[in-house]
C-alpha cells in the first residue's frame, strides 16, 4: 500500500447510520409537506419549487464546474479533496426529479403559457417559437443530459484511476473540462432564462445567465467547503493543512466579490438606461416589503461574508470557513427566493410551504453522500498530483 493510500483515513467511511435516518426521515417529511403544499396552494408550492430546483442544480452542476476548472487549471492544492466535490456533484441525477412536479404546474409558472395572453400580446407571442412549453421541456431535458453525462464521464475516469494509476486518465479528463466549459456556460444560462427570467417573459436582461452562474459556483464552493471542513473535523481528511483551508476560504472570498460585482452591474446598466420594459422587475423588488427583503440580501449575500472572510486567518480557521460556508447557502437561497418569488406574491411574504422544499434538498443531498461514501474512495489515490497536492504549500 502506498503512502497515497495510507496519508488520508478512511478512504471508505459511510455516515453515521443516526445520520443515514435522518436523510431519509428528511426526505419522506419534504415529500409529504410538498405534496400536501401542492394540494393546498399549488401556485406558491410551483414557485417554492421553482426555487428547490434551481438551489439543487446549483450544488450539482456547480460541482461539476468546480471539477471542471480544477483539471483545466491544472490545480495541485485541490486533488485531496476533489472527490468530495465529485460526490456532491452526484446530486445532478436526481436534480430532475425535483422539477417533475413543475412540468405539470406550466399554466401557474408561465404567463406566456396562457393563449389569451398570447392573442392579446404582440412581444409574447413574438416569443412563442423560443418560448413554448414543447421546447422548453427538450432545452430541460438536454441541459440535465448533457451535465449528467459529464458528470459520469469525470467521475468514471477519476474513479478507475483509483485502481489503474493511468495518468491518460487525468489527461482525458482534461480534455472533457475544456468541452464542458463553453457548454456549462451556454446551458446554465438557458437554465436561468427559461426558469426565472421567462416568468416576468416581457423583462429581460443581458448578463442575468451570468448572474445565475456567479452564484451557482459561490454555492457550490460553500457546499465543497462545508463538507471537507465537516469531513476534516470529523479525521477523514487528517493530513490536510491551514493552506488548503486558505485556498477554500480565497476562493468562497472570490465569489462573493464576484457576485456583488455582476449583481450590481446588472442594477446599475438597468438603472443608467431607465427603459420602463426593464426598470419595472427592479421597482416591484423595491415596494410592497420586498423592499426590505432586497436590503436583507445585500447585508446577507455580500457584507457578512465579504467582512467575515475578508482576514486572512478568518480564510484559515476552519470554525469561520464552516461557518460562512453554511451562511453563503442560505443567502443563495434568499437570492433565488427573491428572484422567483415576487412574480407570484407583489406583496412579500413567507409561507410553510418552503418548510418541506428545505427538508427535501437537505435529505437529497445527504443520501446522495451516503450512497457515494460507502461505494467509492473519498480520495483519488491513483491521481498522479495527489502526493503533490498533501505537500502544497502557499
Amino acid at each position: 500500500m502506498s503512502a497515497s493510500e495510507t496519508i488520508i483515513k478512511p478512504l471508505r467511511q459511510e455516515l453515521p447510520e443516526g445520520t443515514r435516518r435522518l436523510a431519509w426521515v428528511f426526505v419522506i417529511a419534504g415529500v409529504v409537506l410538498c405534496g400536501a403544499a401542492y394540494l393546498i396552494d399549488a401556485k406558491r408550492a410551483a414557485f417554492e419549487n421553482v426555487v428547490a430546483f434551481l438551489f439543487l442544480a446549483s450544488i450539482g452542476g456547480g460541482s461539476i464546474f468546480l471539477v471542471a476548472v480544477e483539471y483545466i487549471g491544472g490545480a495541485v492544492w485541490s486533488v485531496p479533496m476533489r472527490r468530495a466535490v465529485e460526490f456532491l456533484a452526484g446530486v445532478t441525477p436526481v436534480v430532475p426529479l425535483l422539477a417533475i412536479p413543475l412540468l405539470f404546474n406550466m399554466h401557474d409558472l408561465f404567463h406566456w403559457t396562457h393563449s389569451e395572453a398570447l392573442a392579446t400580446d404582440a412581444i409574447l407571442e413574438g416569443k412563442t417559437p423560443y418560448l413554448n412549453v414543447t421546447f422548453l421541456v427538450l432545452r430541460f431535458l438536454g441541459v440535465f443530459a448533457l451535465w449528467t453525462l459529464f458528470y459520469l464521464l469525470f467521475t468514471r475516469n477519476s474513479l478507475r484511476q483509483d485502481q489503474t494509476r493511468d495518468a491518460g486518465l487525468t489527461t482525458a479528463n482534461i480534455r472533457l473540462a475544456a468541452g464542458f466549459l463553453p457548454v456549462f456556460a451556454v446551458t446554465v444560462t438557458v437554465l436561468a432564462v427559461d426558469w426565472m427570467m421567462s416568468l416576468e417573459p416581457h423583462w429581460y436582461s443581458t448578463i442575468f445567465g451570468v448572474y445565475y452562474f456567479s452564484g451557482t459556483a459561490l454555492a457550490a464552493v460553500a457546499a465543497a467547503t462545508l463538507l471537507i471542513v465537516t469531513f476534516h473535523q470529523k479525521g477523514y481528511f487528517t493530513r490536510l493543512r491551514r493552506d488548503h483551508f486558505y485556498s477554500l476560504g480565497a476562493l468562497m472570498f472570490a465569489f462573493v466579490n464576484f457576485w456583488a460585482y455582476i449583481a450590481f452591474s446588472q442594477f446599475l446598466l438597468i438603472w443608467y438606461a431607465n427603459l420602463p420594459e426593464e426598470t419595472y422587475w427592479f421597482l416591484a423588488r423595491w415596494q410592497n416589503g420586498w423592499e426590505y427583503f432586497s436590503v436583507l440580501l445585500i447585508l446577507v449575500h455580500f457584507a457578512v461574508p465579504y467582512f467575515g472572510l475578508l482576514e486572512q486567518n478568518a480564510k484559515m480557521d476552519i470554525g469561520r470557513l464552516r461557518f460562512m460556508a453554511i451562511w453563503i447557502l442560505g443567502a443563495h437561497y434568499l437570492d433565488l427566493y427573491w428572484l422567483i418569488v415576487p412574480t407570484e406574491s407583489p406583496a412579500f411574504s413567507v409561507s410553510w410551504v418552503a418548510i418541506g422544499f428545505l427538508l427535501l434538498l437537505v435529505g437529497l443531498v445527504l443520501v446522495t453522500l451516503s450512497a457515494k461514501l460507502s461505494r467509492h474512495n473519498l480520495v483519488p489515490i491513483g491521481d498522479p498530483k495527489l502526493e503533490r497536492g498533501l505537500q502544497f504549500r502557499l
